[in-house]
C-alpha cells in the first residue's frame, strides 16, 4: 500500500533509519481510515482504530511510503504496531511507544529507540532499546530489552534516545541523546540533553554534564559536503528549522542555524526533525521532513561552500 504522507492527518514524525541498504520510517500514532477507505482524503469523520506507532518503507519520493504489517482489513488493510505493548509488564493498547531512530547494528540485524509513555495517566515511564530484525523482508521488533521493557527509567535517568540516536559511520558506535529526568522540575534545567555513555551513571544533571540544550526531537547524519555530522531538529515551541555541526558526536555543537519557518496548520504544534540522506549521497542537499499539526510536510536544503 502506498501512501502520502503529506495528505494524511494520521502520521506523527516518520523519523528514518537503515537496515540492509534500506530505509524505513517510525511513525508515532496512527489513526486508521474508516473500513474500506482506499483514498485518505475521503474518509468520514470520527475515530476508526488506531496503533501507537508504526513502520513503512521509504521510497525515493519522501512523500511516498510503503505501509508495512498490514492487518487482514479488506479492500485496504491496516498496520499494525511495530513496538508491541506488554501486559505481563502493566502496558495496555492506550501506551505510547515513541521512537526516534532505527539504527543498523550487527548481521543485518538493527535497534529501535522509543519512549514508553502511559498516556492514561500522562506517565512516561522510560527510554527503551528494541531489537529488529528482518522477518520475511520485513523490520520487526523481536525483543524488548530491560526488566519492564526499558533501560532508563524516566524519573532517575535521561531518556536517552528520545532526542535521537545515530550509528557512527566511521566508529561502528551507537550515540543516543536525551532529555532530562522528569524529576528536574527546574525549567531551565528540564532542557539540557544527555549524551549516553558506556559506564557512566549520571546523578547530576545541569550544563556541567549536559551536551546541548533547549532543542527538539531530531536526527543526525554525516555529511560528505561538509565532513562533519548534521544535527536536525525543531526549535521548540516554533516553526523553525534548525541545523547545527559537530566534528565530533561528543560535541561541542555549533550554534543553530536557521533554515527554514514553517507555518502552523490551524495553529496546531511543529516538531520532530527528520532527515533523509538516502536521497543525496553528496550532501550538497538535504531533505528534511517534519510534523505539522499531524500532517508531514518536506523541505530540501541546498548547501554551498
Amino acid at each position: 500500500m502506498l501512501r502520502l504522507p503529506i495528505l494524511l492527518a494520521s502520521l506523527l514524525a516518520g523519523f528514518t533509519g537503515e537496515l540492509q541498504g534500506k530505509w524505513y520510517a517510525i511513525y508515532g500514532d496512527t489513526l486508521w481510515c474508516a473500513p474500506g477507505v482506499t483514498d485518505s482524503n475521503s474518509d468520514s469523520e470520527g475515530f476508526h482504530g488506531m496503533v501507537r506507532d508504526a513502520i513503512s518503507q521509504m521510497t525515493d519520493d519522501p512523500l511516498v511510503v510503503h505501509d508495512m504489517h498490514l492487518n487482514a482489513d479488506t479492500p485496504v488493510g491496516h498496520q499494525l504496531q511495530f513496538v508491541p505493548f506488554n501486559a505481563a509488564w502493566g502496558e495496555t493498547n492506550t501506551y505510547g511507544f515513541g521512537g526516534t531512530s532505527l539504527v543498523e547494528t550487527a548481521d543485518g540485524a538493527g535497534a529501535v529507540f522509543y519512549l514508553v509513555n502511559a498516556n492514561a495517566t500522562n506517565d512516561l515511564k522510560g527510554a527503551g532499546v528494541a531489537k529488529v530484525e528482518l522477518v520475511n523482508d520485513t523490520p520487526t521488533v523481536t525483543q524488548r530489552f530491560g526488566d519492564t521493557g526499558y533501560w532508563w527509567p524516566s524519573d532517575t535517568t535521561p531518556r536517552y534516545g528520545d532526542v535521537a540516536a545515530f550509528r557512527d559511520p566511521h566508529s561502528g558506535y551507537i550515540y543516543a541523546w536525551g532529555g532530562a529526568p522528569t524529576s528536574v522540575a527546574d525549567p531551565t534545567g528540564s532542557q539540557y540533553v544527555y549524551l549516553v555513555r558506556q559506564g557512566q551513571s549520571l546523578t547530576m544533571f545541569g550544563p556541567a554534564t549536559a551536551v546541548m540544550w533547549f532543542v527538539g526531537q531530531g536526527q543526525v547524519v554525516w555529511s560528505e559536503f561538509f565532513e562533519c555530522y548534521v544535527f536536525v531538529h525543531l526549535s521548540p515551541g516554533s516553526g523553525d528549522v534548525l541545523l547545527r555541526t559537530a566534528s565530533s558526536l561528543e560535541g561541542p555543537w555549533t550554534p543553530d542555524v536557521k533554515v527554514y519557518t514553517a507555518t502552523a496548520i490551524d495553529g496546531g504544534l511543529i516538531y520532530a526533525g527528520v532527515a533523509h540522506p538516502y536521497l543525496n549521497s553528496s550532501g550538497q542537499t538535504l531533505t528534511i521532513s517534519y510534523t505539522n499539526s499531524n500532517h508531514i510536510q518536506v523541505i530540501k536544503v541546498t548547501f554551498s561552500k
